[in-house]
């Protein structure tokens, strides 16, 4: 018997919808053994590694850490400690000043015996001009320590400035806010030395959440499970993220993305492509993909490697306000960049950037929160027209939010097999509880949040940055 026009339709549409959610599953799962496969390997090979030869040695690969800094004058003092107090030996810090408004170069000049200097900047990137000019100490404690005073560009711009300035071969491009650990760039370097028969053009590594952390002198005291039930739920976000998921695109050669808050990256490189682009919110990304692209077109063997050991802890935001504006531009940063390259899509010359990295992120990043609504309005018209099958709809709402779970669980146990961070009595079961509250309290939040960024994207171009108010870790 031939279906009629409304039962065809409804067939195609639950087809187009349990489709994209099973290969949605396929691909975390996948995602998932690889990356257990690969931090086993990673792990075994690295616990005979004497950490300590790469930072005492004065042949180290020379090192800039770039911070841009704008109206951060609650802790910039503390912050720019944390930063010195790194134990590599080959290192400059070289913080941005990107035209605050407060006491900030102030509070810098009167801490750390600052004074003007002639530098000589390599205006290779375009940037915005000085504002008072470049800062040295006059004390020897702090002879790695450059403060340059800009006029006000954003982050992109600041760390353009900070690529300029820099005379090493390595730039690791950080908030300024976040505490990095004492060995975090001998072991983003592992790699770049590692390599033989190709070039590590960057290099990521996991970012932990500090809120609720104990930090004394930059330094990571104490980590403490936080009771803000947003901030728990951006923790497991983030190891699900970190753990099941970039090790996976490391081994594939397929990351697109080293989070903003720390990243390691080939200098020259970096330059020859232009530096970041200030036009965009997701600089950290397009960066990436950029370079990329750029070494694909050379046809030159390349890597964007990835260290699956937390060395950066960082602030998140901690009421919803915040966490809806970060999400945002996350998802306009994406937006931007995957139409930027649209080049590369699905196209084989790529190879795995095209056909298996641009393919992903477009559908499961770019697409998935649209096609997340469009499936909540076609389930409230099939309410209104009576067309629900309860026991199938049910079903599926149950096998979907425990398989959110189970992910969130299997997560857990990996953070517990590899790094174990979380050691205090109750902080396990803090994170299975967290695990079946996430996907109710912080999930329709990031949908809100990623359909209001596509909404923005195209309708409000006003908005650029948007709000990012930190407290300041050492105060949680």
């Amino acid at each position: 018997m031939m279906l009629n026009l409304p039962e065809q339709l409804i067939n195609f549409f639950d087809y187009i919808f349990f489709g994209f959610a099973i290969a949605a599953i396929s691909s975390y799962i996948i995602l998932a053994i690889i990356s257990a496969f690969e931090t086993v390997n990673y792990m075994k090979k690295n616990s005979f590694v004497n950490y300590t030869e790469i930072l005492s040695s004065s042949i180290s690969p020379s090192i800039s850490i770039i911070a841009p800094a704008y109206n951060e004058s609650l802790n910039i003092v503390e912050n720019v400690r944390s930063l010195l107090s790194n134990h590599y030996v080959n290192y400059d810090v070289i913080i941005i000043n990107d035209g605050s408004k407060d006491d900030t170069l102030e509070k810098l000049i009167e801490a750390y015996d600052l004074v003007k200097v002639d530098y000589l900047i390599n205006n290779q990137v375009a940037t915005k001009p000085l504002r008072k000019g470049v800062f040295k100490s006059t004390n020897p404690a702090f002879e790695k320590l450059i403060v340059v005073d800009k006029e006000n560009g954003g982050k992109a711009d600041a760390l353009n400035l900070g690529l300029n300035i820099s005379t090493n071969k390595y730039v690791a491009c950080i908030d300024v806010d976040c505490l990095l650990l004492e060995d975090s760039l001998q072991k983003m370097i592992k790699p770049f030395l590692e390599a033989t028969d190709h070039k590590v053009i960057a290099a990521g590594g996991v970012i932990r959440i500090a809120n609720s952390c104990i930090i004394k002198d930059g330094k990571l005291l104490d980590i403490n499970f936080p009771k803000n039930s947003i901030v728990r739920g951006q923790i497991l976000e983030y190891l699900r993220a970190f753990l099941l998921g970039r090790m996976a695109w490391s081994k594939l050669n397929g990351l697109l993305v080293i989070s903003g808050a720390f990243g390691l990256f080939d200098k020259k490189i970096a330059l020859e492509v232009g530096g970041y682009d200030t036009k965009t919110v997701g600089e950290d990304m397009e960066i990436i993909v950029r370079m990329r692209r750029y070494m694909e077109e050379k046809k030159a063997k390349y890597k964007v490697a990835y260290i699956p050991d937390p060395l950066c802890w960082t602030e998140a935001p901690d009421n919803y306000k915040i966490f809806i504006s970060q999400r945002n531009r996350w998802t306009r940063g994406t937006i931007e960049t995957l139409k930027k390259h649209k080049k590369i899509g699905f196209n084989p010359k790529y190879n795995s950037l095209g056909i298996l990295s641009y393919p992903y992120w477009f559908l499961f990043e770019r697409l998935a929160p649209i096609i997340e609504v469009l499936g909540l309005f076609y389930f409230l018209l099939l309410i209104v027209t009576n067309n629900v099958v309860w026991d199938y709809a049910v079903l599926f709402l149950i096998v979907a939010y425990l398989f959110t779970v189970l992910f969130s669980i299997i997560t857990i146990i990996a953070e517990e097999l590899t790094y174990h961070q979380y050691t205090k009595r109750g902080m396990g079961k803090q994170l299975i509880k967290t695990a079946f509250t996430e996907p109710i309290l912080n999930h329709p939040f990031i949908l809100y949040a990623a359909i209001k960024g596509n909404f923005d994207y195209y309708f409000n171009k006003s908005i650029k940055w948007g709000e990012m108010t930190r407290k300041g870790m050492s105060s949680n």
